[in-house]
């Protein structure tokens, strides 16, 4: 079994790793095109597939550095440092967003008409390469890389969109379409980093992850026969996905070391199934007092 793992956390890593150079690589030669094409929206989906490469950088890192185990340093592994890299994404393309904006604005009141063959040749480019780095990514079985799929998709709707616009802009005197595409990649590429970034806060914070319920998590414990009550439950998350359990359970009755062993091993049977990764247990009598509680 270690052995089948480690060889599917190297094939994620390198399907990660070429879906990265792809898109790496093509955003140098959207700034080139977009400066070229004089295209305010070719330039803001560089900036939006700029952001996707420091992502994929980031998940290719940690794909790496999930694969060490847990020392000294840091005794819950490595990977709450994909926390740091989505903090610094964040504040990439808030930057670059604003940017966008600003430089739209003018070419709303006064549009300039791009070159639009060269935005259909790249926003054609565009769908290839992100459709390929997507295929590369689809049978993946990773969370990193299910992440990475779903966002390389909507890369793809993007640039449909721009070729779209393009191409209407073409045949048709419309040079505003190009400032208003920007400011709508712009205001997409917002809206995910705020939504990324409530999501990077909560961890930080140590708040309870979205999808675990602690009214559940007490339900589930309360139904082994040998637990009377639970106390000082608090449960966060590492990375959004690896979620971790401490719990005070208190028992009626002194009992036996191997019998204190089958409940514990119930419990943590039961919270694998609400998606908590590692819980730590602490057994107490009912009459015994509880400080940190």
């Amino acid at each position: 079994m270690a052995h089948t793992h480690h060889h599917h956390d190297n094939k994620s890593e390198g399907n990660i790793r070429v879906a990265f150079f792809l898109n790496l690589s093509f955003t140098i030669i959207e700034i080139i095109g977009g400066l070229w094409t004089n295209s305010i929206a070719i330039l803001s989906d560089a900036l939006h597939d700029f952001g996707d490469s420091l992502s994929l950088g980031v998940s290719w890192y940690f794909a790496k550095l999930s694969q060490k185990e847990s020392n000294q340093k840091f005794s819950y592994g490595y990977t709450r440092f994909s926390v740091l890299g989505a903090l610094i994404n964040s504040v990439v393309l808030i930057t670059g967003s604003i940017f966008i904006v600003v430089e739209a604005f003018p070419r709303l009141l006064n549009p300039i008409s791009p070159e639009t063959e060269g935005m259909i040749y790249l926003a054609i480019g565009g769908v290839i390469v992100n459709g390929a780095a997507a295929l590369r990514l689809s049978r993946g079985k990773s969370l990193n890389e299910k992440a990475v799929y779903t966002h390389l998709l909507e890369d793809i709707l993007g640039w449909v969109a721009v070729l779209i616009g393009a191409i209407v802009m073409h045949y048709w005197d419309f040079p505003i379409i190009d400032p208003v595409l920007s400011v709508l990649i712009a205001g997409y590429i917002l809206y995910n980093v705020f939504k990324n970034l409530k999501e990077s806060f909560q961890i930080i914070l140590q708040g309870t992850p979205s999808d675990v319920s602690v009214k559940k998590i007490h339900e589930v414990i309360m139904d082994i026969p040998q637990v009377k009550a639970v106390h000082d439950c608090h449960t966060w998350s590492m990375d959004g996905t690896y979620h971790i359990l401490s719990i005070h359970l208190a028992i009626e009755k002194d009992l036996q070391l191997s019998e204190l062993q089958g409940i514990k091993k119930e419990a943590k049977s039961r919270m694998s199934a609400l998606g908590i990764n590692h819980t730590t247990i602490e057994f107490e009598t009912l009459n015994e007092e509880c400080d940190p509680c």
